[in-house]
């Protein structure tokens, strides 16, 4: 239940100042260390399914949005506040009302800052049911049965891990449902290293502009993050290969990555992009098919 201040003495005393004698309890210590610890995480999870919903595939920097988190976490407990994380719905409504740059998050923060203000007791006779329903529905479209059948397609390394998490999530809560997704993922990439090893290399060609990525006989979600930063630090009108022509797997999420970059930033960077050896479609850890594809994209002149 939101408070509703009748006068201005009323909003001073909302203000609650810090009690700093608190640092010589090492029960604080161990408490912040905890909120910072899944504040950070959920914040990390949302930016990846934030990203994913963004039709121009760009990609956030977890370091700068960890740093306004902590900033602003600062800021409200100096003043009584609670602590805050990035939370996807917030992300996912923002994106399906057509929102394209931060200028959406900056006025949703003032548009809640004026209502609870200005209209507190309206706010607070808004039933939670309808609240409970806006969240099924914002679940529904971030989990409907088409992404369900999508990962069937992919096999049973990709689907089991996602409904596993699915379910560990609604059954417990959001950090040790993640955390047993995570457990079941690491048991089937170990289960797949023991057949192959895999790595990541990166070489500059005698072009200035020329780099050359080529890619491990085995790609999983465990190279993401190197395999992402390489490609954002490509300068534009760069000339680009990437070659799996000795790559017999791909997670499908480091795929779809190398796609968007080839398809979506390629083009409006002007990068000359050409793909080697990839596949069609990589499923599970079954074994390599001979056909292979090559895919180019040559800048316009």
């Amino acid at each position: 239940v939101l408070p509703v201040p009748q006068s201005f003495e009323d909003i001073k005393n909302l203000v609650t100042m810090p009690d700093f004698g608190g640092f010589s309890n090492p029960k604080v210590w161990i408490v912040g260390a905890t909120i910072a610890i899944v504040a950070s995480i959920e914040t990390l999870l949302c930016i990846e399914a934030s990203d994913r919903l963004d039709k121009q595939r760009r990609i956030t920097d977890t370091n700068l949005e960890l740093k306004a988190q902590g900033i602003g976490n600062l800021v409200s407990s100096l003043i009584g506040g609670l602590p805050m994380t990035s939370v996807v719905v917030r992300s996912s409504a923002n994106a399906n009302a057509g929102a394209t740059s931060k200028i959406s998050a900056i006025i949703h923060g003032v548009l809640l800052l004026i209502c609870v203000l200005s209209i507190p007791m309206i706010l607070n006779l808004i039933p939670l049911a309808t609240l409970a329903a806006v969240l099924i529905l914002v679940g529904y479209k971030l989990a409907k049965p088409a992404t369900f059948k999508h990962f069937w397609h992919l096999g049973k390394f990709q689907f089991i891990p996602f409904v596993a998490t699915v379910i560990a999530v609604v059954a417990t809560d959001l950090l040790k449902g993640v955390g047993i997704g995570l457990a079941i993922s690491i048991f089937y990439i170990l289960q797949g290293n023991m057949k192959r090893a895999y790595y990541l290399s990166r070489e500059k060609l005698n072009d200035a502009d020329g780099i050359n990525i080529k890619l491990a006989e085995e790609v999983s979600f465990l190279n993401k993050a190197a395999i992402k930063k390489t490609l954002k630090n490509i300068k534009p009108k760069s000339n680009v290969i990437i070659d799996a022509r000795g790559t017999s797997y791909i997670a499908t999420d480091v795929l779809e990555m190398i796609q968007d970059f080839a398809n979506i930033r390629a083009k409006e960077e002007d990068i000359n992009v050409e793909l080697l050896g990839f596949k069609t479609s990589y499923k599970d850890y079954e074994s390599s098919e001979d056909s292979h594809v090559l895919i180019t994209h040559t800048r316009a002149m």
